[in-house]
């Protein structure tokens, strides 16, 4: 029964992952009024952590949050906002194995690794990395996924086994930032440290929401020998007060 859905699916026209139409042959990933309603990520922002500012009428600099924690990381940049379509999807291909938008996904990504780096100066793209036992549990990991993609479209070497997850950690959403920076804390370690040496590496995820766990990532990265230590996500949590 599970192969014959499978199959199913396969010769199904596909669906966007918003709203369930299906698309036009001319539509890839998502329906024209679900893409409409994306907010991609526009100047001015954080030159640190990439949250755009809610006025345009001032420069790009480091935000308050910016200012006061330090980040490891030099800096973040997101394509889209994490509300309404996109964070629909995004949470379909999580969570419901949507794999297919993978692909679609990346593609912005590479836009925005375009528009915000040289891709030469990059030397390897690394994941955030899942807990064993959460990997197990969705059967994938999804910064990796982007991360093969993105290697692939760029010719960056990646690296998934560089940066390890090596403990658990409790469900992040509802925490507040110091609550996941301190559950984050001794989260992550670095095995054969000797790629890592002297290295510019971009660290790729999925969503850039407090930034706790892509700066405990950076951390341990440099501490492991990078030179410096970027960050690259599909989309960025914006503060709702």
């Amino acid at each position: 029964m599970e192969f014959q859905s499978t199959l199913f699916q396969f010769f199904l026209p596909p669906q966007c992952p918003c709203c369930e139409r299906l698309l036009e042959e001319d539509q890839q990933g998502f329906c024209s009024n679900c893409l409409s309603e994306i907010r991609w990520i526009e100047p001015p922002f954080c030159s640190i952590c990439g949250i755009p500012f809610i006025s345009k009428e001032v420069e790009s600099h480091p935000c308050g949050a910016c200012v006061t924690h330090r980040k490891y990381f030099t800096m973040a940049r997101a394509w889209g906002a994490f509300e309404g379509s996109l964070q629909e999807a995004i949470h379909r291909w999580k969570y419901e194995g949507k794999t297919r938008l993978t692909p679609f996904f990346a593609e912005w990504m590479v836009k925005g690794l375009n528009r915000y780096w040289e891709p030469d100066s990059l030397d390897l793209l690394i994941p955030v990395p899942l807990y064993t036992q959460r990997l197990r549990e969705r059967g994938f990991n999804q910064a990796l996924l982007l991360v093969k993609e993105l290697s692939r479209r760029t010719g960056i070497p990646y690296r998934k086994t560089i940066l390890q997850k090596k403990k658990p950690t409790i469900p992040q959403v509802n925490l507040s930032g110091a609550e996941r920076e301190k559950g984050l804390r001794g989260a992550f370690h670095i095995i054969r440290n000797e790629e890592l040496l002297g290295k510019s590496v971009l660290l790729v995820d999925d969503v850039y929401t407090t930034g706790a766990t892509v700066n405990e990532c950076s951390k341990v990265l440099l501490r492991g020998g990078a030179e410096r230590v970027d960050v690259l996500t599909l989309a960025h949590a914006l503060k709702t007060s």
